[in-house]
């Protein structure tokens, strides 16, 4: 995915450009354009046939987000869901100026699921994919920043992108652009960093907090926003603050008679806390770091989704598990641990175990091999076949022609 979105190599991007600064790709020096991902066909398709509802999409306007009933309503007898795309009214609304966003279109569309999937393992972080379209002449949102970095992917189209030097640097979720308004009304003012059309094929990589806004030129604009929201040593200490809940000393109630409102009774107060917190840190470090990664793995895990299960197709191997052949479900986290006698499959939301002798085929399936009960090493082809059986039931394997 990511040689798809850069013009040099993985190497030079993580070293010299991620989090740091801008990245313009053009087409020419790009392996190819992004029509296979989407295009106006798609986007036609998603708004008209494909039952789309909020809030997978939203519309705005010179930097307004549109009322909901301005482009929604119910689809009729067997459909009253009234949260679905009208698409009269989008067009009525398209051709008066205002943007089309597509959101989390990674769920929506098949093309864009295995894209962001591809993502996900190059990046090591969570993405998503938003599709924006922009009739000619037109913009639909103010100058701003994001809190995630993006690579933007023009599909169709031309769109001239102007960017700024961040006002905050590496803003946090909890950091939006709203507040820090007059400081961008200020920098705009001032020459930007980047002045460029993008046009079909070219791409342009901002780290969040870049401050930005795009109009559409002469044609309709189609772009991909590719969203990566980066893992920070914030969320580091989080995870460590909340390993220090398990020290007893760190549950203990502060001392009574303390006044909040002295700043240095409080000060000191903190201070003392904060010594023991950097002496617990120095002396359990193993310990705390192990339950830092475990809880930053599940994190990652709640905010990335491993490949799609096909259910029917799922349960037709799982009925004929002895002849199946599986692969562990891609992108599924889970440990392997041996415990009791036990193996102990750990999974975001389960724990499965397993009797000590399917230690070798519960490894081996983990490691991503493809295998069939007849393969699995340590079983025979009847109890490999319950095995298979179980973790296709349990969506931990799929069909490798699912």
């Amino acid at each position: 995915m990511l040689s798809r979105c850069i013009a040099t190599d993985a190497r030079t991007f993580a070293d010299e450009y991620w989090g740091r600064k801008p990245m313009l790709s053009r087409a020419d020096a790009l392996p190819r354009d992004f029509s296979d991902l989407l295009s106006p066909e798609t986007v036609d398709e998603l708004i008209a046939e494909r039952g789309v509802r909020a809030p997978f999409i939203r519309l705005a306007r010179e930097g307004d987000v549109l009322p909901r009933d301005c482009y929604l309503g119910p689809a009729g007898f067997g459909a009253e869901m009234p949260d679905q795309v009208d698409s009269a009214k989008v067009l009525s609304q398209f051709s008066s100026g205002a943007t089309i966003v597509l959101q989390g279109l990674h769920r929506l569309w098949p093309p864009l699921v295995d894209f962001v999937r591809q993502a996900v393992d190059d990046l090591g972080h969570p993405v998503q994919t938003n599709a924006y379209i922009t009739p000619p002449g037109n913009r639909g949102f103010d100058h701003h920043y994001d809190v995630h970095d993006v690579f933007v992917l023009q599909v169709c189209g031309q769109k001239r992108w102007i960017v700024h030097e961040p006002v905050h640097d590496h803003p946090l979720p909890s950091q939006p652009w709203t507040q820090h308004r007059s400081a961008i009304a200020d920098r705009i003012t001032g020459e930007p960093v980047l002045d460029t059309v993008l046009s079909a094929g070219d791409a342009l990589y901002l780290p969040r907090g870049w401050v930005h806004a795009a109009v559409a030129l002469d044609t309709t604009s189609v772009h991909l926003t590719v969203g990566v929201s980066a893992l920070t040593g914030v969320d580091v200490a989080r995870a460590v603050v909340d390993q220090l809940a398990g020290v007893r000393t760190f549950r203990e109630s502060l001392p009574l008679g303390s006044d909040p409102t002295d700043r240095d009774e409080t000060i000191a107060a903190v201070t003392k806390v904060m010594a023991q917190m950097v002496e617990s840190l120095r002396d359990d470090a193993s310990t705390l770091s192990a339950g830092a990664a475990a809880q930053l793995s599940d994190r990652f895990a709640e905010r990335t989704r491993p490949v799609p299960v096909r259910p029917l197709a799922s349960l037709a191997a799982a009925e004929d598990a002895s002849a199946a052949t599986v692969r562990w479900r891609h992108g599924l986290i889970a440990s392997v641990e041996h415990t009791g006698g036990r193996v102990v499959l750990r999974l975001p939301d389960k724990t499965m175990t397993f009797p000590q002798s399917c230690s070798d085929a519960v490894e081996t399936l983990h490691r991503g091999q493809v295998a069939q009960a007849g393969t699995l090493p340590g079983l025979d082809r009847a109890d490999a076949a319950v095995l298979i059986r179980r973790l296709l039931r349990e969506a931990v394997v799929v069909p490798v022609d699912a």
